[in-house]
């Protein structure tokens, strides 16, 4: 694993990595950006008859937002580059899979958006779900981080996966291999956990973990 994170840090610099980059990053913030206009603007016609109703609104948006994104980044970030992985896969494929490269199936922007949605919903789902056990392991000190980071370490193994897979692979065969690789893409799904709680790291993180997918997957093949 860590050898797929060096590989895949080394190729942050090629150009269509860079631009997958760029947009999605663009594209993540201003959800967040319109998501903040729109809490300001309900909050302050909720507030309208409070003096200061406006600074009121604005502090409470902001409060809003910044926990908004440090709670749901990793489930808009997956969405948005959920739609243009399959550019990541074949820059990494180009370079180090020709072989990979030539018999792939392009992922279509439909398909992609499926999965990101799919992605987006089942983080949100389950974490809520399994919110109560976060809770009442807080009194343990390290089990609510423990079992946040085997959570999603399982939902984000599955998601990087199927992003690689998907060029692969036909619908038939994607269940039998969930079954054998289930173990490796744990591994990658924490890594990628990690990751994202990382400052400035976890901005790359969407994008390394889809090149890091890549290479589990080829060389889980090989």
């Amino acid at each position: 694993m860590f050898r797929a994170f060096l590989l895949s840090m080394r190729q942050l610099g090629d150009p269509p990595i860079l631009r997958v980059l760029a947009l999605s990053l663009a594209i993540t913030f201003a959800i967040f950006a319109v998501l903040g206009g729109f809490l300001w603007w309900s909050i302050d016609a909720a507030l309208a008859n409070w003096r200061w109703h406006g600074a009121l609104a604005g502090i409470a948006a902001t409060l809003t937002i910044v926990l908004g994104t440090w709670l749901l980044f990793r489930a808009v970030a997956m969405l948005v580059v959920g739609l243009f992985a399959d550019t990541i896969v074949a820059a990494v494929e180009r370079r180090h899979y020709p072989d990979a490269l030539a018999s792939a199936h392009p992922v279509s922007f439909a398909r992609g958006m499926r999965m990101g949605l799919a992605s987006g919903a089942r983080f949100i789902a389950i974490n809520l779900l399994c919110a109560p056990v976060y809770l009442v392991l807080l009194v343990t000190g390290v089990g609510t981080a423990a079992a946040f980071f085997v959570v999603n370490g399982w939902l984000l193994g599955r998601d990087l996966g199927e992003m690689v897979a998907a060029r692969h692979l036909p619908a038939a065969a994607m269940r039998d291999w969930r079954a054998a690789t289930s173990g490796r893409r744990f591994v990658l799904g924490l890594a990628a956990t990690g990751l994202f709680v990382v400052p400035l790291l976890n901005i790359l993180a969407p994008v390394l973990g889809a090149a890091m997918a890549t290479h589990v997957f080829h060389r889980t093949r090989r």
